[in-house]
């Protein structure tokens, strides 16, 4: 199924589950193996069977580790040696910052004024350059460009990066390799990179999966593109789900996307906040919004998912706590 990924008309090369199993080489050793968690209330409340991927509990806290570990570790060691450029709200940014501070690489990253202090803050301690941008008004993808050319850098782009989605891939290949076959496996979605990646790996592994991504209300470029055959660009939408605030996915991810996902659906804010309090109370996991994308949609039936083994992956959990806070703060 795979191999009709690549080249696409445009003439890129996509990853394969190949490189997925690449990437998980590298990772070994390196990445934690998150568990596959299950919750007895969970499963009553979606009358499913429901199996839980942390990726809150990755190193830095967020699946993000994995592709950009990866990124940097396929590098050249010229490369490496020059450095790293990249742009990110915080999950990305902090993933290659820490990742270059494991592999010795300098790394400069890109960040809008609005980021969540906490991941700001994190990526700075991890030793990365932080350079701050407007995302309403400036171009994060042309800022990072002439960064690139103007100090030598290689650009590694948060989702839309052979790399980078292959590495996203393993969280999906270590789920299914733990739980077993799953019925239905739900992914967040931003610019597509863990949707992409945990896609390849899920259709290797468990071919009768269905998979699909979950985005919020106000920023749903992805499913207006795969039901329309294009990539669909939007204005950078207004939602607490800070890492999926990207408003068009990528020549990589899409393709990808549209030959191996079922379909993408939408939650509300209300639904991610409902979602977080679910975690923190019944599971004791603080998990950011854009890391509820996936069960919210189990929990509202945004996909119907009774009576079926369903995969969700967590993406993250780096929020701030002053914002935790005030998200779970009772009403009035």
């Amino acid at each position: 199924m795979t191999a009709a990924l690549k080249p696409t008309e445009t003439g890129l090369v996509l990853p394969t589950y190949a490189d997925v199993e690449i990437a998980a080489g590298r990772l070994q050793g390196v990445a934690h193996r998150t568990p596959a968690l299950t919750s007895r209330t969970a499963n009553e409340r979606t009358r499913a069977n429901l199996v839980f991927k942390p990726e809150n509990l990755q190193r830095m806290g967020a699946f993000k580790f994995r592709g950009g570990y990866n990124a940097i570790a396929a590098l050249s060691p010229a490369q490496k040696k020059a450095g790293v450029v990249s742009f990110s709200s915080g999950n990305h940014a902090q993933a290659i910052a820490y990742a270059g501070r494991l592999l010795g690489v300098p790394t400069t990253i890109i960040m809008p004024l609005d980021a969540p202090a906490a991941k700001v803050a994190a990526t700075r301690g991890y030793g990365a350059e932080v350079i701050t941008y407007d995302r309403y008004t400036q171009d994060r993808l042309a800022i990072g460009a002439e960064l690139a050319q103007t100090r030598g850098l290689a650009l590694i782009p948060p989702y839309d990066h052979p790399d980078v989605i292959a590495g996203q891939g393993t969280a999906a290949k270590e789920l299914i390799e733990d739980a077993g076959p799953l019925d239905i496996l739900l992914v967040c979605l931003g610019g597509g990179g863990l949707l992409a990646g945990c896609a390849l790996a899920a259709k290797a592994l468990n071919p009768a999966c269905r998979v699909f991504g979950v985005e919020p209300e106000a920023g749903n470029d992805g499913q207006q593109s795969l039901r329309s055959g294009k990539i669909v660009k939007i204005a950078v939408p207004k939602t607490i789900a800070d890492g999926a605030q990207t408003p068009f996915l990528g020549d990589y991810t899409f393709p990808i996307i549209q030959a191996l996902v079922e379909d993408i659906v939408t939650v509300s804010d209300e639904a991610l906040v409902s979602a977080m309090r679910f975690f923190a109370e019944r599971m004791k996991l603080v998990v950011e919004p854009t890391g509820c994308l996936a069960a919210a949609a189990a929990f509202t039936g945004a996909v119907p998912v009774e009576g079926k083994r369903v995969g969700v992956i967590i993406s993250g959990g780096n929020v701030d706590l002053g914002s935790f806070a005030r998200f779970l703060a009772p009403a009035g």
